[in-house]
């Protein structure tokens, strides 16, 4: 009698290190809460060293994805489930945060909008979504696609990056296990090993965390390399709400030690555009004058403040 054949998916999932079994956690539901949380409290500890251990791979990235975008390029995240979601999410805080146009920074997630809030089943192993969702963005060699896949093998993140590659964008595989199909389908790989979860399987936790913070330094350093911080002040803030008019008044204060009224007229004389204002303070520039001298030096306020105060 022949018995069944092992099914290669099982058999490959069982190769990965993200999604290994902890056998000293097989009794957490036993335990008290506190004992629990304290375990998966330590378990994280191990997220940021694995994310260090990528720390060249990450600035490689973060240098080339910078160069493309200044002469108009767009950073797109694409994955599915959790790793795309986190895409989105780093796309979306962009544009309040460095004033980034939202075409600037796209976050694609397998199954589109519904897949952000419930799971579209198949959607992940569909790879002729990915391609469909990169066609209509009508991407360009400036352009960078970073597939984003906890296990590095997700099909629709494979997919993304295939495409890019082909059609000549810059691409890079983020992945939780080593030598993922994922990395070496992209020009650069970041491969953050953090090994099995506190729950088996579920990588939204360790693996999603991890994500996170590369996510958060691949788009944070890349603003500053263009020019949309001075020093670590978010100068480049889109001022949409009362709290965020609140932090661009004490931003502008911190870079230039300006009174509230000083600080308050700048503000009003130019819109509420923090650069400006700063510059305005620090140069001893009339609004227009700011505004011209920033798109003379493409936005970077450092550039526009040493061509205001020659020598």
């Amino acid at each position: 009698m022949t018995g069944r054949r092992p099914d290669p998916l099982r058999a490959q999932l069982g190769t990965l290190a993200t999604e290994g079994f902890r056998p000293e956690l097989a009794d957490i539901d036993t335990r008290p809460t506190l004992d629990i949380a304290r375990a998966m409290n330590e378990g994280d500890r191990a997220v940021p060293a694995a994310v260090a251990a990528q720390l060249p791979r990450i600035a490689a990235v973060v240098d080339a994805v910078a160069a493309r975008m200044a002469r108009g390029g767009r950073l797109v995240y694409a994955g599915a489930g959790t790793a795309g979601r986190l895409g989105v999410l780093d796309a979306s805080e962009c544009p309040p945060t460095f004033n980034a146009d939202p075409s600037q920074v796209v976050g694609l997630v397998a199954g589109g909008a519904d897949a952000l809030v419930r799971s579209v089943e198949g959607a992940e192993d569909d790879t002729g979504l990915a391609a469909d969702d990169l066609k209509r963005l009508g991407l360009t060699p400036d352009d960078t696609v970073v597939g984003v896949s906890a296990s590095g093998r997700t099909p629709y993140a494979l997919a993304a990056v295939t495409y890019a590659r082909e059609g000549g964008a810059l691409t890079v595989g983020l992945a939780c296990n080593t030598g993922s199909a994922l990395a070496a389908a992209a020009e650069h790989r970041i491969e953050v090993v953090v090994g099995p979860e506190f729950v088996t399987g579920s990588t939204r936790l360790k693996a999603g965390t991890a994500q996170k913070l590369v996510l958060n330094m691949i788009s944070t350093i890349t603003m500053i390399r263009l020019g949309k911080t001075y020093g670590n002040l978010m100068v480049d803030v889109r001022a949409t709400n009362d709290k965020l008019r609140a932090r661009s008044h004490r931003l502008v204060a911190q870079a230039t030690g300006a009174s509230e009224d000083e600080t308050a007229a700048a503000l009003e004389a130019t819109g509420g555009e923090v650069k400006h204002a700063v510059l305005m303070l620090l140069a001893g520039v009339d609004a227009p004058t700011a505004a011209r001298l920033l798109t003379d030096h493409a936005g970077y306020l450092r550039a526009a403040l040493d061509a205001a105060r020659p020598g």
